[in-house]
């Protein structure tokens, strides 16, 4: 089982009903995106494309967990030529529990000492009193050579959302709790803000919250309250637009006023939790003939979530640097069947981009994404020309940026956030 980290939106929602509308939408050649798979927005201001009212915010996640296994650190970002680009990075994860904010993995966090090998400025750690250690100190390095780079705090993903249940009930108590322990003195410079990623307010993620529809515009309002106009205040949401689906579990549009942006999650919506298939992409841009699930894609969540009257530069477009994976089909075309999860590096069923361009290339394109059918193995992830044909959407919507999970998942010459920007 992975580390605390965001998982799937779909993954909760498996057991609802299958909706019976479909829309269709064409496939794309190799390459960019045809028209087809651009879907027309109904709003005046969508309908005039204009890059200039669409935002350059560039949002990634990096996990804590990652320097174990992953052999992924800070000082990846910057080879990589990823720190370059990014405008904001998400620290993942803090914790949530007894209703307060806490630290999730202290070695990880402030205590790992790096030589200068590995350290992003060529400067080994020091023991001495007081002195800050692992990733907040590398992070406080990387901000030295990129001084206009933004550091939020992103506390709850998919393990530890369950937390916000008991944190909802006295949100000025988890507000102040969280506000102390990101302003805390032994790192507050690293840090411009918190991000709150509750899976899902009101709703079902890997445990069920029942804290009523108002519960997450109450706890963002103490959040805003307590770290002031100064910090970056975002959150993490469901990107679920079916028709009684998880968008309107919660009050996104109350709460949209408290938070600088949203970071939609636009990918895992479908994916081997569904072990004999049907195969579907699991970031459709938009829908297809044959999506299993109506208001499972990008547009949908986006179309649902502007017309709650929530501003599309409060709105960043997800993308995922990673693909999900069937084994057992025979079909190339989405809506095969199989037997179950495919084969990956850490988890069945998912697998880094920067592993899966060379082990199973993108054989076609859908819904504005891409998939590969290789031997028995079925695999959709984004690519460099369907990135570009999501950044064509995200102008032409207006919308604030962009944000992906997450940076460990890019080649180490950083393909695809260089597809976005």
């Amino acid at each position: 089982m992975l580390r605390p980290g965001r998982l799937s939106a779909a993954l909760a929602a498996i057991c609802t009903v299958v909706l019976t509308a479909t829309l269709l939408a064409g496939s794309a050649a190799a390459g960019e995106p045809r028209s087809a798979d651009i879907p027309q927005a109904t709003s005046k201001a969508a309908k005039t494309p204009t890059t200039k009212a669409a935002g350059n915010k560039v949002v990634g996640y990096f996990t804590e967990w990652g320097i174990y296994q992953r052999n992924y650190h800070v000082k990846n970002v910057e080879t990589s030529g990823s720190a370059a680009k990014l405008t904001h990075i998400n620290y993942a994860f803090g914790n949530v529990t007894g209703g307060k904010c806490a630290i999730g993995d202290s070695y990880a966090d402030y205590d790992k000492a790096y030589d200068a090998a590995s350290s992003v400025d060529g400067q080994a750690d020091t023991w001495d009193a007081g002195a800050l250690r692992g990733n907040f100190n590398q992070l406080r390095k990387l901000k030295k050579l990129h001084p206009g780079l933004k550091v939020l705090w992103s506390f709850g993903g998919w393990t530890w959302s369950s937390g916000f249940t008991e944190a909802a009930k006295n949100p000025a108590a988890f507000a102040q709790s969280c506000y102390d322990l990101v302003e805390d003195p032994r790192w507050a410079d690293v840090f411009d803000g918190i991000d709150i990623d509750w899976e899902y307010p009101n709703a079902c993620g890997l445990s069920c919250d029942t804290s009523g529809k108002d519960a997450f515009k109450n706890l963002m309002s103490a959040v805003r309250a307590k770290f002031g106009s100064s910090n970056l205040v975002t959150a993490a949401i469901t990107a679920d637009a079916s028709s009684g689906g998880k968008i309107e579990a919660a009050d996104y549009a109350g709460a949209a006023s408290y938070v600088d942006w949203y970071n939609p999650m636009t990918y895992d919506f479908f994916g081997a939790w569904a072990a004999q298939g049907p195969t579907a992409p699991h970031s459709p841009l938009n829908s297809y003939n044959g999506i299993p699930q109506q208001g499972f894609n990008t547009d949908a969540a986006i179309q649902k979530l502007k017309g709650l009257g929530i501003p599309a530069s409060k709105l960043l477009l997800g993308i995922g640097f990673y693909g999900r994976g069937w084994s057992g089909v025979t079909q190339d075309a989405p809506g095969g069947t199989a037997t179950g999860a495919a084969p990956g590096t850490y988890e069945a069923g998912i697998e880094d981009y920067k592993v899966l361009k060379g082990s199973c290339p993108a054989t076609g394109t859908v819904a504005g994404t891409a998939y590969a059918h290789c031997g028995n193995q079925w695999w959709s992830y984004d690519t460099p020309a369907t990135i570009a044909g999501k950044m064509n959407y995200k102008q032409q919507q207006g919308l604030g940026g962009t944000f992906f999970w997450e940076l460990s998942g890019d080649t180490t010459n950083g393909e695809l956030i260089k597809s976005i920007s």
